[in-house]
């Protein structure tokens, strides 16, 4: 990618940053999008966050792919077809290593094109790959992921298997998840496959401890959020004046973080010209993490526009990765 292309990226991403930011703190209840969480401390906190002990989406994840990767590798080969492994959300690449490492090992024909808005943690995964795997090809693309896929669409017609791990889709609300699976269904072909990672209901206590370590350090991953205003777009938020508070609803599966304003405050962010208001104990939103049932899974699945070709589980049942395709 050229120098003139990376600042253009780069700019683009500091406005719709700003315009994101805005949108948020002027809504009623205020909201500061997860996505805004993995700047280069964000993603270096993810990686603490990950190796937790209350922290078990990760390891569940890892046991899967640990468990199922010959499986994984007889879906997604097709009886020996060239294709195109597509990762969304990439990270450090941890969980994905498993299966990239028994790809190569099996002498698979594929690319890998780990797909991540952090440009710092894709760099990352490529130079990591280049010593462990060096014989893996790797294509990393620093996009949302639409525009990716429509770039890869656009260049090839090579079978696609998109990974879509780490129940990233709990992040979304229901519509906005159906929406993104439809979005996805239209932009794949019926030799297409998708993976998607969905963490499951469980006792309440593990999940909220989950996302609420005692270490304090996904209080650190939430706080960070404000930092990164304050560097990025010229904020002044004072963190000793918010807390961290999450919540797990059982019925409904969702579980939600907050930063909670402990004072009656005023903030200002010098790239929007505007100053917001905080009342005591005013709560933003920053996370959503929705917990699944399999019936849910079924119906979402379906409603989109896909069918279950399989469901891999962990040995807890805690986590599932499905394996969907188009009727």
């Amino acid at each position: 990618m050229s120098q003139e292309t990376t600042t253009a990226a780069a700019s683009t991403f500091i406005e719709t940053f700003a315009n994101d930011v805005q949108l948020g703190l002027k809504g009623s209840p205020k909201t500061l999008s997860s996505r805004y969480f993995y700047n280069t401390k964000g993603d270096e906190l993810f990686q603490l966050i990950m190796k937790l002990p209350e922290y078990y989406p990760t390891r569940s994840e890892y046991e899967i792919f640990s468990t199922h990767k010959q499986k994984m590798l007889e879906l997604f080969h097709n009886g020996g077809e060239t294709f195109q492994l597509i990762e969304f959300g990439a990270g450090d690449g941890t969980k994905t290593k498993i299966l990239l490492k028994h790809l190569v090992d099996q002498q698979v024909e594929f690319t890998y094109l780990p797909i991540d808005i952090s440009g710092n943690v894709l760099e990352q995964l490529q130079d990591s790959l280049a010593q462990e795997l060096p014989t893996c090809k790797v294509n990393i693309m620093p996009y949302e992921y639409f525009d990716a896929l429509e770039r890869i669409n656009a260049e090839s017609k090579l079978r696609k298997v998109i990974l879509f791990l780490g129940s990233n889709i709990g992040n979304f609300t229901g519509e906005r998840a159906h929406q993104f699976l439809q979005g996805l269904a239209e932009r794949m072909n019926p030799n297409d496959l998708l993976m998607i990672g969905m963490d499951l209901m469980k006792d309440p206590k593990t999940i909220l401890n989950a996302y609420n370590d005692a270490q304090g350090i996904t209080r650190e991953f939430n706080l960070n959020l404000l930092d990164r205003i304050n560097e990025e777009l010229g904020g002044n938020f004072n963190r000793q004046h918010f807390t961290h508070y999450p919540t797990y609803n059982p019925i409904t599966g969702e579980t939600k973080s907050f930063i909670i304003s402990t004072k009656k405050q005023e903030v200002h962010i010098a790239a929007l010209n505007q100053t917001f208001h905080f009342e005591a104990w005013e709560p933003i939103q920053t996370e959503l993490s929705q917990k699944y049932n399999l019936p849910a899974i079924e119906q979402m699945a379906l409603g989109a526009g896909f069918q279950i070709k399989s469901m891999l589980f962990d040995c807890k049942h805690w986590f599932v990765d499905a394996v969907l395709s188009k009727p």
